[in-house]
């Protein structure tokens, strides 16, 4: 699995390509009372900013911790406003009980949880929440697509690939067991958005490019399957989002 900070080297083609949450993202969030004007929020692994800029127009207050230096200066330039920290989510000072709430955005795989977890646990205020969510390139439930077909294609063709740890990308309970083990959490809300968004040729291109497990010729060629079927394709992606909230007394 490559090292997270491959993604500090694609700092401005992450930004450009990844595509923004869905807006029924922050809607639930609002809803459930979690997110709003006044939140103190700590965003772990903040990359260019895609969730720490709307968290800052609903008018919270977020502290963003980035890894890689590229990344964080862009975050800093593109979201004045927030507190970027360059470091680790395992080795940043944390105050105790300074944040109402902890965001982590399609970066709980690089994490380990057996550390930041009790944490996040001590930097939650009591009754505070952590908020974990990701993309799944590719809604499973979707009708499969022309160009779904042939990114299958792409992936058959790697062959054997030893697989990421931790839960699957599409074992939302897996991933509940994980982020509740040690008792430092309770689940309160579950939840799988699904959306939907058009992508010419050389946006799937840059966007295959900066996943972890694709390389450059791979990316070129599903960028050449959106050609071949015409310049542009839908794609349906899904959200899977877990709300969880700081337990008072964890059993360890």
């Amino acid at each position: 699995m490559p090292d997270p900070m491959h993604f500090d080297g694609m700092a401005d083609l992450y930004d450009r390509a990844r595509p923004p949450y869905p807006d029924a993202l922050w809607s639930r969030l609002g809803a459930l009372g979690v997110l709003g004007s006044g939140t103190r929020v700590l965003e772990l692994g903040a990359g260019s900013g895609l969730a720490t800029a709307p968290m800052v127009a609903a008018g919270a207050a977020v502290t963003a911790v980035e890894p890689g230096p590229a990344l964080a200066d862009l975050l800093r330039r593109r979201v004045p406003e927030a507190t970027v920290v360059e470091g680790t989510a395992e080795s940043v000072p944390l105050d105790d009980a300074a944040f109402d709430l902890a965001v982590v955005a399609t970066a709980v795989h690089w994490l380990d949880l057996d550390v930041v977890l009790p944490r996040l646990h001590r930097a939650l205020v009591p009754g505070g929440h952590l908020a974990v969510w990701r993309h799944v390139f590719g809604d499973p439930t979707a009708p499969l697509t022309p160009f779904r077909e042939r990114v299958a294609q792409i992936v058959r063709e790697r062959g054997d690939v030893p697989p990421r740890p931790g839960p699957a990308e599409l074992d939302t309970t897996g991933w509940v067991g994980r982020l509740t083990a040690g008792g430092w959490f309770a689940v309160r809300h579950v939840d799988e958005l699904r959306w939907s968004v058009d992508l010419g040729a050389d946006q799937v291109r840059d966007l295959f490019t900066t996943f972890s497990e694709w390389s450059d010729v791979e990316a070129e060629a599903a960028g050449r399957a959106v050609r071949d079927l015409g310049g542009r394709v839908t794609e349906h992606y899904l959200t899977p989002l877990l709300v969880l909230r700081r337990a008072g007394t964890p059993t360890r």
